[in-house]
């Protein structure tokens, strides 16, 4: 059976997962707490790793090394740039980068990636789209990018000219980076709090209740898929983790 990390940047955003969860286990580690059990007959690790790219790397990295989970999905909230994302929108990354670290970082030193895009797993990409059909609201896949710093304004025009994302945050590449370096499956969810014509910080902490929850269904109808996906041989298993990092 599938062990799934389930990963958030803030309380508020896991909040909701915890609801549902039925616990198992709870431990620290690193200064973390780790949410064991079950939801529905899916075994899930989950927590939030607090903002940022380095809070999140050091919570993936725990999930694969000592909880090891077969995937890690990403969700919470994020910020629009697309201007056809708006505010309680979801955005799946169908990959993901960083946008205040330069390409040939990634490309020139390890981990010599072919270019600064990590891929998301295919599969999972495929029961998210099962998912996104009988799932009310708007649902956009595409681009997510992250960097160190909540986008309002300043900033936007440059990020949008390079790199086209639909949305933007503060940890989804550090996650994506991690899983890419262990080959690990990974997916983003990210339920818009603000867009490109609500911006600032208080947008967020007006909509994150409600985008976190938002974010939450959609994991929740996510994970139904992946359960009812069908089985697949080992050698193809690796076959799929492999192809998303090509």
């Amino acid at each position: 059976m599938m062990r799934i990390g389930i990963l958030c940047a803030g309380d508020r955003e896991l909040a909701p997962f915890l609801e549902i969860l039925e616990p198992e286990r709870v431990e620290e580690q690193a200064m973390l707490m780790f949410y064991q059990g079950k939801i529905g007959s899916m075994d899930v690790v989950m927590l939030y790793s607090g903002v940022g790219k380095v809070n999140a790397a050091i919570a993936a990295q725990l999930l694969i090394e000592k909880y090891q989970v077969d995937g890690i999905v990403n969700a919470g909230t994020g910020g629009g740039m697309h201007p056809e994302v708006q505010i309680f929108d979801l955005v799946v990354a169908e990959e993901c980068a960083y946008h205040d670290v330069a390409a040939h970082i990634l490309t020139g030193f390890h981990p010599w990636m072919d270019s600064r895009w990590f891929s998301s797993d295919e599969k999972w990409l495929k029961s998210a789209r099962a998912a996104a059909e009988c799932f009310d609201g708007r649902i956009h896949f595409g681009r997510m990018v992250t960097g160190e710093q909540f986008i309002a304004d300043e900033g936007r025009k440059a990020i949008n000219e390079e790199l086209a994302p639909l949305s933007v945050d503060m940890e989804t590449a550090a996650i994506a980076h991690v899983c890419y370096a262990h080959r690990t499956p990974f997916l983003s969810v990210r339920c818009m709090t603000d867009d490109a014509a609500h911006t600032g910080s208080g947008y967020f902490e007006e909509n994150c209740a409600k985008a976190a929850e938002r974010a939450k269904d959609f994991v929740l109808a996510l994970l139904e898929e992946m359960q009812n996906a069908p089985e697949e041989s080992p050698a193809d298993h690796l076959d799929s983790i492999f192809a998303a990092f090509l």
